[in-house]
């Protein structure tokens, strides 16, 4: 993976930045993305510090302009994009489905689904052309089953399964591949906020038959594994990273 192109969204935090700094690692040009330019040159200037080769990019995946810039300055950059992580996402408004509005759907929908879908648009217009690359998508095991009081984030993370796979479809072809990556409960602050208290966080940790939560380094390593070589005939897959829960 060493001196492979790759671009993280939504690297600042959580996930997104424990999969760039799995990249870095293994020697990776990094791409890393997000909306807050401070936090992002403080990460770029991390990763370079600790000998990583990064250039941090600010864009808004819900917006057209922004994300077509960001893959056209990596392929200026660099001359390919190899790699893509469709990482950027929000939990939403949690609650019960009769408090939501059309408001807190397109807060959900365009960050988790319009974000996909133009991440997508614009890695698979580079990926097609030059007849190479491999894209996961960050999705969740509430995309695989329900819960309640998270209606909208459900459905939305269902969208991003069904999108990879049409997307996948589409690449094939092409030798694009494209997976996503399903977690289980991880501990990060989105899950703080979606639990709201510890008494909370700790009962959803029970319901986990590995008792624990996952750690980001542990998402991001399976992450890694599907942008790799290593799986280079595995595409339109979902991989849950979830502590079994979903065997259950």
């Amino acid at each position: 993976m060493s001196e492979q192109v790759v671009i993280v969204t939504g690297a600042l935090t959580g996930i997104g930045r424990a999969t760039s700094e799995a990249f870095a690692r293994k020697g990776a040009r990094l791409i890393i993305s997000g909306r807050d330019e401070v936090k992002g040159k403080a990460f770029e200037k991390e990763l370079q510090t600790n000998g990583g080769e990064a250039v941090f990019i600010r864009a808004d995946v819900r917006n057209d302009d922004d994300v077509k810039n960001l893959i056209d300055q990596a392929v200026a950059k660099y001359g390919r994009v190899d790699i893509a992580v469709n990482n950027v996402g929000t939990e939403g408004k949690p609650g019960p489905l009769t408090d939501q509005t059309a408001e807190t759907y397109a807060a959900t929908f365009d960050t988790n689904v319009l974000g996909t879908v133009l991440s997508l648009k614009h890695e698979l217009r580079i990926m097609t052309a030059q007849k190479s690359g491999s894209i996961i998508n960050i999705s969740s095991t509430y995309g695989r089953q329900g819960a309640p009081g998270a209606s909208l984030y459900v459905a939305s993370k269902h969208a991003v399964e069904g999108l990879t796979k049409a997307a996948a479809l589409e690449g094939a072809a092409a030798n694009v591949r494209v997976n996503v990556v399903a977690p289980g409960a991880t501990d990060t602050g989105m899950l703080d906020r979606f639990t709201g208290t510890d008494e909370v966080k700790q009962w959803l940790t029970s319901q986990v038959p590995a008792k624990r939560l996952a750690t980001t380094q542990e998402i991001a390593n399976a992450v890694v594994f599907l942008a790799s070589d290593e799986a280079s005939f595995i595409t339109g897959a979902s991989l849950a990273v979830d502590g079994g829960k979903l065997a259950q």
